[in-house]
């Protein structure tokens, strides 16, 4: 791992001057990443899902894409099956359109313009948000389909200790460890996990005609995954605190190559950060946040039959540092004014001869959030200064109102950019140095409410609707034998979810319709945009007994295709999960799970194969553990 941290960047204050409810909820969440300020989930007027530790362990995900496979407006597609790349699409948007955050902190390759959802570690995490809509007018570029970030554990209370051991199909292993805990102004977390498997036949590819991993290479494709987390903080009284965080990575990924493509490649992922808040006057919320993040890539092959061992081909390197400055400003009871700066510095290295290595880009950016009566207006603007591509200025206004039985209907409006990376720019035989940034427009309407039908059974409901065009879409051309902007996409869609807890029963639906129509010209013209499939559903059913605790999740899919032109059909699919656990004691529970309990044959990626049934055992010891 690097070592030579510096600390630079953003992010999102701790929780305090937010506009709520003038009677809000004590035990409705608390989102910070739609606002940049804390702020109640019933009242924010952005589309946002939020996954907690509960539910991470309710529903036994094994990794980050496994946990994202169901939420509204989330489409994944994974070119086989553990630690094999996963590509995001948010809201039908593009993978390189989302922006993701780890505690504030910016991450993703600067070369390919991605995040490595499948090799961030799912036990150092605590807690997810998930942000649908654009986002640049607060966070600057790729937030055009939406937000993601990820908070680690925090620690924090007495004393914790835990334990996890797992294992199952594959020769699938598991263990994690960590101790956590804190006095009366302090917290810190401590974490470490390694997970590893045998893994699956990644691609069934075949050299004529070219097409998947374009090899025919039959062999089972292994995993290793080497994760540790680390935080700590302190509060200085009521008027200052500071938070250091730290999560880190190293991974092994076999996958089907050849010998110019290679067929093993070893990553390291870190995110370092540092976040200080002041309070110098009552009204007035300072945040000073700094961060690096760093990833590495490394490329070999190996064939047995024919060399001693794997030898070296590529290597990708990003440094990413960043710099925040936040002020939060209440002006009164229901308004809140939020001024503030971000710098971000990305610098590359490897072997690939990039024409240019670095650039940066300076942020200013305001928003103000009032509350008059039912309504509630949020106003967002920001300009940025992007050292190679000057200013882009994008901005988004919502207005809500909520109506006397709780139903709140918004209206939204916001545009958002996303700057080329460096792959598009320079990558030999790929690269345009003349490419402009993609950018987008999207409007939005919401409407969300609570459930109640007796004292017993209650809920939530979200049901949006919106309509997003990206002009200037970045593709290779074949005129050009280089990328350009020759594309354009509509997206409309239709999100609706809801969960409702009748005694221990506790029921969870979320549907996604959308219609990602490719608008550019030529034969492909009012084509689906690729691996976006129209229609897909998940439905969770949780039942809790005295000590027992058992549920399922059934994921359904459409149809997709896996080109442009829409002459390869990837089928619809139906996944089944079943999973159990019995709690021993306070302090040690046992869980099992029966993932694809239907054995289906799909792809998400055309001719890249999906794990089949598969059992897993998991043993949790955590002594202090509260139910």
């Amino acid at each position: 791992m690097n070592h030579s941290w510096m600390l630079v960047a953003l992010g999102a204050p701790l929780a305090g001057l937010a506009v709520a409810d003038e009677t809000p909820t004590l035990l409705e969440p608390v989102v910070v990443t739609a606002t940049r300020t804390a702020e109640p989930r019933a009242t924010t007027l952005a589309s946002v899902t939020v996954i907690d530790r509960a539910e991470i362990e309710r529903r036994q995900a094994r990794s980050v894409p496994d946990l994202l496979r169901g939420v509204p407006g989330v489409i994944l597609s994974q070119t086989g099956g553990a630690g094999q790349h996963a590509s995001v699409f948010l809201r039908g948007t593009n993978s390189d359109h989302v922006l993701v955050l780890i505690d504030g902190v910016k991450i993703g390759s600067a070369t390919s313009g991605t995040a490595p959802f499948e090799d961030l570690p799912i036990e150092q995490i605590e807690r997810i948000e998930v942000v649908r809509g654009p986002r640049s007018s607060l966070y600057g570029s790729e937030a055009i389909g939406g937000v993601i970030q990820i908070f680690t554990k925090r620690g924090g209370g007495p004393l914790a200790r835990r334990l996890t051991l797992g294992g199952g199909t594959l020769g699938t292993a598991k263990v994690a460890a960590g101790v956590s805990g804190g006095g009366e102004r302090g917290w810190f977390n401590l974490g470490a996990n390694l997970d590893r498997t045998d893994g699956i036949d990644a691609c069934a590819g075949r050299a004529k005609p070219a097409a998947g991993c374009r090899v025919d290479q039959p062999d089972r494709d292994p995993y290793r995954n080497l994760g540790m987390s680390l935080r700590g903080g302190y509060a200085f009284g009521e008027t200052a605190t500071l938070d250091l965080h730290l999560l880190g990575s190293e991974n092994r990924a076999d996958f089907d190559g050849s010998a110019l493509a290679g067929n093993e490649s070893r990553s390291e992922q870190q995110v370092l950060g540092a976040r200080s808040t002041f309070k110098p006057l009552d009204p007035w919320i300072l945040t000073l946040a700094a961060g690096r993040s760093w990833d590495a890539y490394r490329v070999f092959f190996d064939d047995p039959e024919t060399s001693g061992g794997a030898y070296f081909l590529d290597r990708f390197e990003t440094e990413r540092d960043t710099l925040s400055l936040q002020n939060d400003i209440a002006i009164g009871a229901a308004r809140l004014l939020t001024l503030g700066a971000d710098y971000q510095d990305d610098r590359v290295s490897g072997t690939v001869d990039y024409a240019r290595r670095s650039r940066d880009n300076l942020g200013l950016f305001g928003e103000y959030q009032d509350q008059f009566g039912p309504a509630n207006l949020k106003l967002s603007l920001r300009q940025d200064d992007n050292g190679q591509f000057g200013d882009h200025g994008t901005g988004n206004a919502a207005l809500g109102y909520r109506l006397d039985n709780g139903i709140q209907v918004s209206l939204s409006h916001g545009t958002a950019f996303k700057a080329p990376s460096f792959n598009d720019l320079y990558y030999p035989y790929y690269g345009n140095p003349d490419l402009d940034p993609e950018q987008s427009r999207s409007l939005e309407l919401g409407v969300n409410g609570p459930l109640a039908l007796g004292a017993e059974l209650n809920g939530r409901w979200d049901l949006a609707l919106y309509e997003t065009d990206i002009d200037d879409l970045i593709a290779y051309d074949a005129n050009l034998s280089a990328a350009a902007n020759v594309r354009r996409a509509r997206i409309r869609g239709l999100e609706a979810s809801g969960s409702v807890g009748y005694r221990n029963w506790d029921l969870k639906a979320n549907l996604t319709l959308m219609d990602p129509e490719n608008r550019s010209s030529g034969s492909s013209q009012g084509n689906l945009l690729p691996r976006r499939p129209e229609q897909s559903v998940q439905i969770d059913l949780d039942r809790r007994f005295e000590r027992w605790s058992a549920g399922a999740s059934l994921f359904i899919a459409g149809r997709r295709f896996d080109d442009l032109a829409n002459q390869t059909r990837l089928d619809g699919y139906a996944l089944l999960d079943l999973r159990a656990e019995y709690a021993i004691n306070d302090a040690l529970r046992v869980q099992a799970r029966l993932e694809n309990a239907f054995d289906e044959d799909y792809e998400t990626a055309y001719l890249y194969n999906q794990p089949g049934r598969s059992f897993y055992l998991t043993l949790r010891y955590e002594p202090s553990l509260s139910r």
